[in-house]
């Protein structure tokens, strides 16, 4: 298993993660603003099947994905350095849903999930801000896409952005320190740093997932982790 995380991830979070997979450790540079530049989740999007990658994606990936059997197809939305040019394939996806402010979605990510039904919020940094437990329960750092998704009768965990750690911004978010893979939430970071500590334990284990913290320091931002069986 391939387990894609950005380069800057903390070392100590690295180590345990390589004896669950192989990383592939993504960086970039002069595309996006350098806080988010080794964030997978904004420059791939998992659907289905395969990963979404924008076109300007540096090609040492596609080659690696290649060269692993990953699949992939690519977008056709160039990021850029400002939003919303740098939210394209930001969105959050499950087996049912497209979550993401549809207005910045790239077209190829829009058919890929053509037969899902789309949920359109204002939140275009969809998946940084929410984490997709399964088709019905959420755990979102947005109050409006929280908000959107409780009106749905969907469950919804709210965890405020205070004390996750982004370098370069004020604060990350929580969908951006996790992965999940095999009915396991990987978060980068303890959540004994969170004040909403016991509703996160409580909703997680009410979804009938296992926590898996990849050490002892506050939640990071590394804009996702994302599990690749190939």
């Amino acid at each position: 298993m391939w387990i894609i995380v950005d380069k800057r991830m903390p070392v100590q979070a690295k180590n345990k993660l390589k004896t669950f997979g192989d990383l592939i450790e993504f960086e970039s540079s002069g595309i996006v603003y350098e806080a988010i530049s080794g964030h997978p989740d904004i420059f791939m999007c998992p659907a289905g099947n395969e990963l979404i990658l924008a076109p300007n994606i540096p090609e040492i990936y596609p080659q690696i994905f290649s060269g692993n059997s990953i699949p992939f197809a690519f977008g056709t939305k160039p990021l850029g350095n400002k939003y919303p040019r740098t939210a394209h394939y930001n969105a959050a996806v499950s087996d049912k849903y497209l979550i993401h402010n549809i207005k910045h979605t790239d077209e190829a990510l829009l058919q890929k999930c053509k037969n899902k039904t789309v949920i359109n919020t204002r939140q275009a940094y969809t998946r940084c801000n929410l984490l997709v437990m399964d088709d019905n329960s959420f755990i979102t750092s947005d109050s409006f896409t929280g908000n959107l998704l409780h009106k749905l009768k969907l469950n919804v965990c709210y965890v405020s952005p205070e004390n996750i750690v982004l370098p370069g911004f004020p604060n990350g978010f929580f969908g951006g320190c996790c992965g999940i893979h095999q009915k396991k939430l990987f978060i980068s970071g303890s959540l004994t740093y969170l004040n909403a500590k016991n509703n996160v334990i409580d909703f997680v284990e009410k979804c009938g997932y296992d926590i898996i913290e990849l050490y002892n320091g506050p939640l990071f931002d590394t804009g996702g982790l994302f599990f690749i069986n190939s």
